[in-house]
């Protein structure tokens, strides 16, 4: 594309509605009279399936606003932990979380809301076994987990079978429970009903992913992550969230159709590799000095589920069995099942950084990226695997990298800001970039 070139730039009109979902969101964990569970459904939102709501708290999406808000809260409430025994390797969304809870208070102040139960994590994370594990002790109160079955070699459909079943039992037995422990009925109706919204939901998701490959990028990732949780790790309505979605999408369209740019000087492109740090957002704003915009990964594009590259060098949602026809539902388990039943391997995000190290040169296809910023992060070994076999492969397809340390996004203890500027003004530099100030001075 050529460096002159100047689109126009606007802010979203549906920022404020994502707002308010959020805002909604954490109003209805702060004064919730439901019950309020530690943990995460998945993508399938079963918890608001009981007669009485039950409220879900995850870590990632509490422990990345604090780091994002207030750097003096959470290193408040990551010392709290460490005074307990736990240390710095530990997540830092985990730190932050249980932080909190061992102070009593939030970061507005306002009293911790303390847990009633801890459900199954999906554990695609090493850490996510550990995450429920003060919310129970600290209580204590009943705990559920089950395994996130992953595997490392080639594909065994016998074996696939086995840990689809072993999945299915788990949560079977986890819903029983909870209606059994809490007299809480469940309602298989309206489970059915959220698996067809759900797939809905999934494809709207895609639309917008697809987009966003769209030169000029019509957001970055940055306004993504003001939306990418709603419906997944922050739990809103589900009708509202499709709603959502769609206006979403339609927004987007419209700036694409229109060439509204995220940045109007876009001339490079940039992925990344899972979560930014949170406290340090501003490198995004810098980037966009060199006419840089930043068009995300596969964790922040992880709303529509697994992508694969089309013969048009587009992203598309991979072909799976659930998206081919609707199996007749009838009960939680015909429910469950179905969810379950597809390609064990490969089928998520992080199965493909296991195991198809080539999805990530895919994407970087699919969204014309020139440049890879990826952490090397000390905490949480499963959002590093493989990092570096990554960036050698994108950089024999022309894709420059630049690694960078720290703890992890919800940690600002062990990375150096300073030296991370430096090193992507040294990198853009390498690529005879330059920011655009400067070049305009030179005139």
């Amino acid at each position: 594309m050529s460096s002159n070139q100047i689109w126009e730039t606007r802010p979203l009109e549906i920022w404020a509605k994502a707002k308010e979902l959020r805002e909604g969101w954490k109003s209805s964990i702060d004064n919730s009279k439901a019950l309020l569970a530690q943990g995460n459904t998945g993508r399938y939102d079963w918890g608001s399936c009981f007669q009485k709501r039950m409220s879900i708290v995850e870590d990632n999406p509490v422990g990345a606003e604090m780091a994002s808000k207030s750097d003096s809260f959470s290193r408040k409430s990551r010392l709290a932990s460490e005074i307990r025994g736990w240390g710095r390797e530990l997540c830092g969304y985990v730190q932050n979380c249980w932080g909190s809870m061992f102070l009593g208070y939030q970061m507005d102040g306002s009293p911790f809301p303390m847990r009633d139960l801890v459900i199954p994590f999906p554990d695609p994370c090493d850490q996510h076994l550990m995450r429920g594990q003060q919310a129970m002790d600290y209580s204590p109160i009943p705990r559920w987990q089950m395994d996130y079955t992953i595997y490392l070699g080639p594909q065994d459909k016998e074996r696939d079978k086995a840990m689809i079943e072993h999945r299915v039992q788990c949560t079977l037995l986890v819903i029983n429970d909870i209606e059994r422990i809490f007299g809480n009925k469940f309602d298989d109706e309206k489970f059915i009903e959220t698996y067809h919204n759900r797939q809905k939901l999934e494809i709207l998701a895609m639309e917008v992913s697809q987009l966003m490959q769209n030169v000029p990028a019509p957001i970055g990732v940055k306004e993504l992550y003001s939306f990418y949780t709603l419906g997944m790790l922050t739990k809103v309505d589900p009708q509202e969230t499709l709603n959502f979605w769609k206006e979403l999408r339609d927004e987007i369209q419209w700036r694409v159709d229109n060439k509204i740019a995220a940045v109007g000087t876009e001339r490079y492109r940039w992925m990344e590799a899972h979560p930014c740090p949170w406290h340090f957002m501003k490198y995004y704003r810098y980037l966009e000095q060199y006419g840089a915009v930043c068009i995300g990964s596969q964790y922040s594009h992880m709303m529509p589920g697994p992508m694969e590259l089309n013969e048009n060098g587009q992203m598309q949602l991979r072909k799976l069995p659930r998206y081919i026809g609707t199996p007749a539902l009838r009960t939680r388990e015909d429910v469950i099942r179905a969810i379950y039943t597809y390609p064990m391997w490969p089928h998520a995000m992080k199965c493909d950084e296991y195991r198809h190290l080539e999805a990530i040169t895919d994407f970087a296809k699919g969204f014309k990226a020139d440049g890879a910023i990826m952490p090397l992060w000390r905490g949480g070994v499963g959002c590093t695997l493989t990092r570096k076999e990554q960036a050698l492969r994108l950089d024999a397809m022309g894709v420059r990298v630049l690694h960078y340390e720290g703890s992890q996004p919800g940690d600002r203890t062990d990375m150096d800001e300073k030296q991370f500027l430096n090193r992507i003004d040294i990198w853009m530099e390498s690529q005879g970039m330059r920011k655009l100030e400067k070049l305009e001075g030179a005139r």
